[in-house]
């Protein structure tokens, strides 16, 4: 077993991004397996060439016994009985159990997982554009339906057509040397059935295409609904929500009930010439014995051959349905999947190294693809190392684009952003934000324990450390009591999708154990506190000064508690800064953040900080 076990490592890594084309994309999918694809090539030939062996057999033992008497029915014919008994008991057992040591230990488990692995990662490089122009549940199935298309299209292949092809010549080369006569019957049905193939299965390759698209839409529109659940419920929309689904099923229905009367009318075609074959080839065998122009063994073998022919033909028809069917479910695939990345590093990027965390950005323009769009215009902005900045500003203001831009998740369209002096089109992406710690208002959790949610700040902390963040983030009592539906607790408790079931305090504080584990040079706060109710975020206030001495600091924020801690108040206009300076000096200069403060109440932006 071990043998077919190792025959590739189903986890090593693709060689450069995947091509556009579907045979390429496949041997990018594939490659590293090739010399378990040319075995099972090689056996399934020898297969389909021991299928027709087999059939010839029985009409040599029939044609000896109808011109031999019993008496001398052994005479010379021993050594070749004793190669007919090895053949069918040693010889076809071992190609068999050959081929089904490759399916079951080599293709089945290994292939998907092949595929699979190397799809998700590629996918994950992708832009934040990528996956906020799809539903996550769409790409997913994407993924899934392609990886899958191709491991079926892949083994199909290899065990049906090259089985099939060699029974076929084998056959006609066997009926050529019975009679010739029998042959050209053979090669003319052949004809008529490749005919039959080339109408009906591009047919089904494009309905499939259709098929596979319908299906990954149902999948995006249940996951989006099933993620928004909570939004559903709060606003009543069940109906309409059940209602835009049946719309997705029957966008589905549509498309395969298309596929289908396809497949229909193909076999259709197929059984008329499946019974077509043993009747026209018999037949002749028949015509040829009762002339005396053929042997009785060849009536036998043709016998054999049609039969199994006729019946291999339904099946291999069928198979090719399924095999067109994967390729437009592939060429489906394959056209989101192998998309080019629109965010790279270049060639010469570097880590970037003692980091002190002096920011720049210069003269900084982006509209996110739009001429005129939201975004920042001309933005211009020095961020001394070990400074604390805040942004504040309205809605759209550009304050959010500020930070996806330092985080390098989109690329400025004009001007510059560097870090210590260095252009963060120069540094790793990895690289860069391994030097960022930040904590977001919509913080995000994986369906993962507790512990592996933290230890993503850093997978290497040790458990003291790990106790450590999260008594500094207050979190210790309620992640203590956590427990989940399979009866897991504290650390070990699994947190539900997207962190369901923390309330948004609790993931907060959950996030701000995980970057105080991370200990990065700059920190960057969105909203870190807006779901902490006063009496926790007051007690956290400590945790925050902690966390934030010696490092670079942006906040974005409305309550004072974290506002009035910064050296330095930035106010965003429309991509601008339009103001700048100590909370008192906005507040003598009475312009946009003064009439903020006049609006703000409780311990919202500057009522702390008056008292």
């Amino acid at each position: 077993m071990k043998f077919f076990e190792n025959m590739f490592d189903p986890f090593a890594p693709a060689n450069g991004p995947p091509p556009k084309t579907l045979f390429a994309f496949g041997k990018w999918l594939f490659s590293g397996s090739g010399k378990a694809v040319l075995l099972m090539g090689i056996v399934s030939t020898l297969i389909g060439i021991a299928e027709v062996i087999a059939a010839w057999i029985v009409g040599v033992i029939i044609d000896r016994i109808s011109t031999q008497g019993r008496e001398v029915f052994f005479d010379g014919f021993i050594w070749p009985l004793v190669a007919i008994v090895v053949f069918m008991l040693v010889l076809r057992p071992v190609l068999l159990l050959f081929q089904a040591g490759l399916n079951s230990l080599a293709f089945a488990p290994g292939l998907p997982v092949l595929g699979l692995h190397r799809v998700h990662k590629y996918t994950l490089g992708q832009s934040l554009n990528f996956f906020e122009d799809d539903f996550a549940g769409r790409i997913n199935q994407k993924q899934m339906q392609t990886a899958h298309a191709l491991v079926d299209l892949l083994l199909e292949l290899l065990n049906a057509v090259a089985f099939a092809g060699a029974m076929i010549l084998g056959g006609m080369a066997i009926m050529f040397s019975s009679d010739y006569r029998l042959a050209l019957v053979m090669l003319g049905w052949l004809a008529i059935y490749v005919l039959v193939l080339r109408w009906g299965l591009p047919r089904i390759r494009v309905l499939g295409k259709v098929r596979a698209e319908a299906r990954s839409a149902i999948s995006g529109n249940f996951v989006d609904s099933i993620a928004n659940i909570s939004t559903v419920k709060l606003f009543a929309h069940t109906d309409m929500e059940a209602k835009a689904a049946r719309e997705t099923l029957q966008r589905f229905h549509t498309a395969a009930l298309d596929f289908g009367r396809q497949v229909f009318k193909f076999r259709i075609s197929i059984a008329i010439l499946a019974g077509l074959l043993p009747v026209a080839l018999i037949g002749t065998a028949v015509a040829l014995w009762y002339t005396g122009d053929s042997p009785t063994g060849a009536i036998v073998t043709a016998g054999i051959l049609a039969s199994r022919l006729g019946a291999m033909t339904g099946w291999f028809s069928f198979m090719l349905m399924g095999l067109f069917s994967d390729i437009g479910t592939a060429e489906d695939g394959i056209a989101m999947l192998a998309k080019d990345y629109t965010l790279l590093d270049r060639p010469d990027a570097q880590a970037p190294k003692n980091v002190t965390g002096a920011i720049r950005f210069d003269k900084v323009g982006f509209h996110y693809g739009r001429e005129g769009g939201g975004g920042l215009n001309g933005f211009d902005l020095t961020i001394k190392a070990g400074e604390k900045l805040a942004l504040v500003g309205r809605s759209g203001a550009g304050k959010s684009t500020v930070l996806a831009l330092l985080m390098r998740l989109r690329d400025v369209e004009s001007g510059a952003i560097t870090l210590d002096g260095v252009d963060l089109r120069d540094l790793t992406q990895n690289g860069l934000r391994q030097q960022i710690g930040m904590v977001t208002q919509d913080t995000e959790m994986f369906n993962r324990s507790a512990r592996d949610n933290i230890l993503y700040g850093r997978p290497d902390a040790s458990e003291a450390e790990l106790i450590a963040a999260c008594e500094q983030a207050q979190a210790m009592e309620f992640i203590l009591d956590l427990e989940d539906n399979r009866g897991r607790t504290g650390f070990d408790a699994h947190l539900g999708e997207r962190g369901v079931k923390l309330s948004g305090g609790q993931r907060q504080r959950i996030a701000l154990a995980r970057v105080i584990l991370k200990n990065a040079p700059i920190l960057v706060l969105d909203e870190a506190t807006s779901a902490l109710d006063s009496e926790v975020e007051a007690a956290i206030q400590d945790t925050l000064q902690t966390l934030m001495k010696g490092k670079t600091v942006i906040a974005i924020a409305h309550r004072l508690s974290t506002i009035a801690q910064m050296d330095r108040i930035v106010v965003l206009d429309a991509g601008r800064i339009i103001e700048q300076g100590s909370h008192s000096a906005l507040l003598a200069l009475d312009g946009q953040y003064a009439s903020f403060w006049n609006r703000q109440s409780g311990g919202f932006i500057v009522a702390e900080a008056a008292e």
